[in-house]
């Protein structure tokens, strides 16, 4: 179209956006040839996603329902089956010698490295069909948290996210023990160069702040004699990079820790560190505090005291499991009364934008490549992922993702999404054309009511609503009963609009 088209095009629009109000009656339309998962449905999965897409809500309804696609889910033990899913970025392959080398060599920085750990998290949240898997996952990385951008961190994060995404499902005892002795989180709090004759005492007090019990449950002493049992677990730092116990470095002695104790009169403190995680893993506050954080992730930011309650018994019941506590998570009044009460964030917001646009992202050839720019998408709307600076994870709270900034920067986001601006590379975006159904004779219009509908069903699965009808006819410049057809103007000009006002409405940010 010419410069004059799409004035006049849009002055159009105006006059009529201008009349539409007192003329035009915004009963939604119906096209239920579209189908919508049903609200307990599209709520859990919603929840427990990324994003879904139809191929999605065709999974849940072939698996008999919600809650039987979620315990599938579940129950389908971890083979190692995501670590390659996306395996483009041969650099997260190599051992931490290796990748120290090359940094420190000029070949390629650790900050790259991480960048493309950070996309390739984001392309096994896109596309992974384990989507429970994924967001449980992101929520252990978030507890255990270690920042990606820490000082040098890049030689060990890759295989730390491998330990949380193995025991994410499994029992939290296990991915307890996993974390707190992996060489990452060593590093990251300290204790990879604490002595017995200089105990540091950071991550013996974020063990407990943060990792297990939470804050009111220990003393100060109880921080001393936690970072003294932690001593002896090392890393040959800027040398080798190699993990492992020094004995000449373990503290000794008498050690209690609330009700722990333990006499810790050998040199190879290591049967001391497991018999203390063991009896972390058990204490009924940490059950509480994993409890209340499953809570506020998935349910409310205000936590039903009886929910959490239910959760740590369930817990401890079953030996520090973690799908048991989920299932009765989801199955509780209270989730299932928390419908859309809790805001996407920045990382959701990304991953749900591309699977429910159908957006194809191949295999990258360039920086501008659409798998190596996803990660910098999401730091545009706030925060990378895994980047929090501090130990206790981003936020998962609603009022930290409800900024104007944040609206502003999601809308932006979509736009550019929507026009197939931002990326251009190695990406594969659907014509506007395409999002007419294909399941309606093609020799008979569609009303836009009906248009409207079909894409509130296929974007927000769920029917449309009078006031979104109104803003699509407003955003397009046509009346609700308005014939359109494969080859109608609104697909050479108004589209975009029609999709991004559905995209950027409340009812999307919602999950």
């Amino acid at each position: 179209m010419t410069t004059e088209q799409i004035t006049d095009a849009s002055s159009r629009r105006h006059a009529l956006a201008a009349t539409l109000d007192r003329k035009v009656s915004y009963r939604p339309g119906r096209y239920p040839r579209t189908e919508v998962l049903r609200e307990p449905a599209r709520h859990l999965v919603n929840r427990f996603s990324y994003g879904i897409s139809p191929q999605l809500a065709a999974e849940v309804r072939a698996a008999g329902g919600h809650l039987a696609w979620f315990d599938k889910q579940l129950a389908t033990a971890y083979d190692g089956s995501a670590d390659n899913l996306c395996d483009w970025w041969p650099d997260l392959h190599r051992e931490s010698l290796d990748l120290w080398n090359r940094t420190s060599g000029g070949v390629r920085g650790g900050w790259e490295v991480m960048w493309d750990y950070g996309n390739r998290v984001m392309m096994r949240r896109m596309v992974s069909p384990r989507q429970v898997l994924e967001v449980m996952t992101e929520f252990w990385e978030n507890h255990f948290h270690v920042a990606t951008n820490a000082d040098n961190i890049f030689v060990y994060r890759i295989s730390y996210g491998d330990v949380i995404r193995q025991h994410a499902l499994g029992r939290f005892e296990d991915l307890l023990k996993g974390a707190s002795t992996h060489p990452a989180m060593l590093m990251f709090l300290g204790n990879a160069g604490s002595t017995k004759a200089h105990p540091n005492e950071n991550q013996g007090r974020e063990l407990l702040e943060l990792h297990t019990v939470g804050l009111g449950n220990y003393t100060e002493e109880d921080v001393k004699n936690s970072a003294r049992i932690l001593t002896g677990h090392r890393a040959d730092l800027y040398k080798t990079w190699d993990p492992y116990y020094s004995a000449q470095d373990h503290w000794t002695g008498p050690v209690q820790v609330m009700g722990f104790s333990h006499p810790n009169a050998e040199a190879d403190g290591q049967a001391v560190t497991d018999a203390y995680l063991s009896y972390l893993a058990h204490h009924p506050a940490t059950a509480r505090r994993i409890a209340t954080k499953l809570v506020k992730a998935f349910v409310s930011d205000t936590v039903p005291a009886s929910l959490v309650d239910r959760l740590a018994a369930t817990y401890l019941a079953h030996d520090t499991a973690i799908p048991p506590v989920l299932q009765a998570l989801v199955r509780s009044p209270e989730f299932k009364s928390s419908v859309d009460k809790k805001v996407r964030d920045g990382d959701e917001d990304v991953l749900a934008t591309y699977r429910v646009l159908g957006v194809g992202v191949k295999k990258p050839r360039s920086d501008a490549s659409a798998a190596n720019q996803v990660y910098w998408q999401t730091a545009s709307l706030g925060l990378a992922p895994l980047t929090w600076p501090r130990p206790d994870g981003q936020p998962v709270d609603n009022a930290s993702w409800s900024s104007p900034t944040r609206a502003l920067a999601s809308m932006t986001f979509h736009w550019d999404m929507i026009n197939g601006w931002w990326p251009g590379d190695a990406v594969s975006f659907p014509r506007p054309r395409s999002w007419m159904p294909t399941n309606r004779s093609r020799t008979r219009p569609m009303l836009f009511r009906d248009l409207v509908d079909h894409m509130s069903r296929r974007l927000l699965q769920r029917p449309s609503t009078a006031d979104l009808l109104k803003a699509c006819c407003q955003a397009a410049g046509l009346r609700p009963d308005a014939p359109i057809r494969r080859g109608a103007e609104l697909f050479e000009d108004a589209w975009p609009r029609v999709v991004a006002t559905i995209l950027d409405s409340p009812t999307f940010y919602q999950r």
